[in-house]
């Protein structure tokens, strides 16, 4: 393998050859800080990674090529390099959350996903920059400055799982870890070009995610491939007793459908693809709307049925959201006060000004302004007004999704995201910055699979299509996006 295959490479190629013995792991851990440093994926260019160590990557890789020179033929990830966003807990890296707030800390534990992974011979080779506290939808949010995108560096990787988005499109590794709460690995994944996949909520354990929202956190996949993105799904779910809320229910292989259906020549049939009204307003980009008709005709041609749906309650998604997702981080950040973990300013007004110094300093504008709406969300006199008038609109967003889906539509498509990358700097208002989730959030409060997939570019810039399935239907939704991608060919990158 020469350093300039590496980017290439899929990660199932790249596990494929280690476990044949004609690739060293150690090999594809050095290409990978290669080309880090090739693309200047540091603090002083495309800011993509936080944290590294080389040196403990290359000799995890090492004792991997031991471990496979015995009887282990090796995981479906041998080998394989992968990128963490830094709200993931690692053993080894730091795990800071892009805030200042827990600057130098490294957890004592790791998240079950990521243990997963490594399980089947993933490594990990960086800690991947993101806004604080997966705050934001542009990764202009962290405390360690603004991610930018391999495609166009003006322009922002969307967020807030930037870093990783930007990772594996800038070719550092085949597969990233994010996580979403409104669409912070779709969006991002939309922007920069890639696929990223958002599983079933309680699918893939929460253990070692470091919590925003807790009903709507899920740990996702970016990948160069859906085929990819389904094998690190399907590697990471699965019930977990660390994880209460991770579900007891039978994984079965999100790439057999696919695989076994490459070379149908209607590999759809029978497939009804709905589409939700809601998510073509007449304010749509056009060169997206375009480009989303055209993928609608590749279905039919794979065989697939498609009919006009609705979605009632969606143009409501938004301020729910912004309810939901506020009132829970008030609660759980918390927890960062300068006392067990982090960063610690003394007062000399005691506990309460040592709290007061240390939360003021640690947490940026954005964390701050989130933390003080979810608490005011939550204060009596407003819980009754707010949080449990959202929670009752969410149940009718669940039910919207629900009832589309017993009434025979097996998968959803929509736009993934309004426009394509916006440039850094140029989205001040917050409110605009967060209409910038409109077609993602409904799915994280539903709590239902989705993902994002290159369908075409407008003036250069990548566009995604979203796929959304029902509950557990990972394998419905993956089965249509590879047979979607195999159809658009070059076409999803022009």
């Amino acid at each position: 393998m020469s350093a300039a295959d590496f980017p290439t490479l899929t990660a199932s190629t790249i596990a494929a050859r280690v476990r044949e013995g004609t690739t060293a792991p150690a090999d594809i851990v050095r290409a990978s800080f290669a080309r880090a440093r090739g693309v200047g994926a540091g603090r002083d260019a495309l800011n993509i990674v936080l944290w590294s160590d080389e040196d403990a990557a290359v000799k995890e890789a090492e004792t991997l090529t031991t471990q496979l020179s015995g009887a282990s033929r090796g995981g479906v990830l041998a080998g394989v390099p992968i990128a963490v966003k830094d709200n993931i807990c690692t053993l080894g890296l730091p795990t800071t959350c892009a805030s200042k707030i827990l600057a130098g800390y490294v957890s004592a534990y790791e998240a079950t996903a990521v243990t997963r992974l490594r399980e089947k011979g993933a490594i990990v080779v960086s800690k991947t920059n993101c806004d604080e506290f997966a705050m934001g939808s542009s990764t202009e949010n962290s405390a360690y400055g603004p991610t930018r995108n391999p495609i166009d560096i003006r322009r922002v990787p969307g967020g807030s799982s930037g870093g990783s988005a930007a990772a594996v499109a800038a070719g550092l590794v085949p597969i990233a870890l994010g996580s979403e709460t409104g669409g912070s690995v779709r969006q991002p994944a939309a922007f920069c070009g890639i696929v990223g996949a958002k599983p079933t909520y309680g699918r893939i354990s929460r253990y070692g995610l470091v919590a925003f929202a807790s009903s709507l956190d899920h740990i996702s996949a970016f990948a160069r491939n859906v085929d990819d993105a389904a094998l690190a799904l399907e590697v990471m779910a699965g019930v977990d007793p660390h994880d209460s809320t991770s579900a007891d229910i039978p994984v079965p292989s999100y790439r057999e459908q696919f695989v076994s259906r490459a070379t149908v020549e209607a590999p759809l049939t029978g497939v009804t693809v709905g589409v939700p009204r809601e998510y073509f307003p007449e304010s749509l980009d056009a060169g997206i709307r375009n480009l989303c008709d055209r993928s609608l005709e590749h279905l039919r041609e794979l065989g697939a049925t498609v009919r006009e749906v609705s979605l009632p309650h969606t143009s409501l998604a938004i301020p729910v959201y912004y309810i939901v997702a506020p009132a829970e981080a008030s609660s759980n950040l918390a927890r960062f006060d300068g006392v067990r973990y982090g960063a610690r300013l003394s007062s000399a007004d005691g506990l309460r000004g040592m709290y007061d110094a240390t939360r003021s300093a640690g947490f940026g504008p954005e964390v701050t302004r989130r933390i003080l709406l979810g608490t005011y969300v939550l204060s009596a006199g407003y819980y009754d007004a707010y949080y449990k008038k959202a929670q009752a609109v969410r149940a009718l967003i669940t039910r919207d999704f629900t009832t589309v889906f017993a009434d025979g539509i097996d998968v959803l498509f929509t736009p993934t995201t309004p426009t394509t990358a916006f440039p850094i700097g140029s989205v001040t208002d917050p409110y605009e910055m967060y209409l910038s989730d409109i077609f993602t959030v409904t799915a994280n409060l539903a709590g239902i699979p989705a993902m994002s997939m290159p369908i075409g570019r407008v003036d250069g810039l990548p566009v995604g299509g979203q796929l959304i399935a029902g509950h557990f239907a990972e394998p419905k939704m993956f089965r249509v996006a590879y047979a979607l991608e195999q159809a658009l060919g070059d076409e999803a990158h022009r």
